[in-house]
């Protein structure tokens, strides 16, 4: 047995030992993917106990203890060192983390953590995509889908599927708002016909006092120009969808026609 995959059984070894251990076991024409690979390039992943190793397809070598062997004929061109330690590039570490959960709402916060300030674009992971493998990528699939039409965050793609669900014309997604010159707001779902608004309140992208008065200040931007302006945490629109869907229904059924003439609304990149 390996040192390292004996350490990690009795509870001693680090995460940088399995990882050691994971690629010694496999060979040097390897590299780390997954999770470990995402939490390496600093983009938040979710927990795994085990350690994704991609290796070449023609390759034999076999899960064994933690280590949880990825076989695959597109072997990344570029690796990123770390010492002792081999990682796929970040797009691919995405790609290869979301083909394995199951969960669409998991799916869209790797995505999010990855898209929001760590170098990787929507064309980064499309072409990652269209390289890989199809069993598991519808999840992906989707989630690039609305991330490409502004979605950034796993509630906002809740608040998309509800408005979806709901038969409710498709708003824009993080437009940007400007009257003239003056840049007025980015709400997170926007719809120009009615000059309606909605921000998704979240605890886990608002942490901070600070970005709460932002918040608060973007409202008051809005609604003296007019704009309807409705608030929901994601909680309740996992909750509440049905009251949620009638309530921006009720809104954009008020407000039907009048628009913002003034307000010209830049689409999300």
């Amino acid at each position: 047995m390996l040192p390292g995959v004996y350490l990690a059984a009795t509870g001693a070894a680090t995460d940088t030992q399995r990882q050691i251990a994971a690629l010694l076991y496999v060979g040097p024409r390897s590299a780390i993917t997954g999770p470990a690979a995402l939490s390496a390039h600093g983009i938040n992943a979710p927990a795994e106990s085990a350690v994704d190793v991609l290796i070449p397809a023609e390759q034999r070598r076999h899960d064994f203890g933690f280590v949880r062997v990825r076989r695959t004929t597109r072997m990344p061109a570029v690796v990123y060192s770390a010492g002792l330690l081999r990682f796929v590039p970040p797009a691919r570490a995405v790609a290869d983390t979301a083909l394995h959960l199951l969960d669409i709402g998991a799916v869209r916060t790797v995505v999010a953590a990855a898209v929001q300030g760590h170098g990787v674009t929507v064309a980064d992971l499309v072409a990652e995509l269209r390289g890989g493998p199809t069993p598991g990528s519808a999840r992906l699939r989707a989630v690039l889908m609305e991330t490409a039409e502004g979605v950034r965050s796993a509630a906002e793609g809740e608040l998309r599927d509800l408005i979806k669900r709901a038969g409710l014309p498709d708003p824009l997604y993080n437009p940007r708002l400007f009257r003239g010159a003056e840049f007025i707001a980015m709400p997170d779902a926007w719809w120009p016909d009615a000059a309606v608004a909605v921000e998704v309140d979240s605890r886990e992208w608002h942490l901070s006092p600070r970005d709460w008065e932002r918040t608060m200040a973007r409202h008051s931007r809005m609604s003296a120009l007019g704009i309807i302006v409705l608030h929901y945490p994601p909680s309740r629109i996992r909750t509440a969808p049905r009251v949620i869907a009638s309530e921006i229904g009720s809104a954009l059924a008020a407000a039907a026609g009048r628009g913002a003439a003034d307000i010209r609304a830049v689409p999300a990149r």
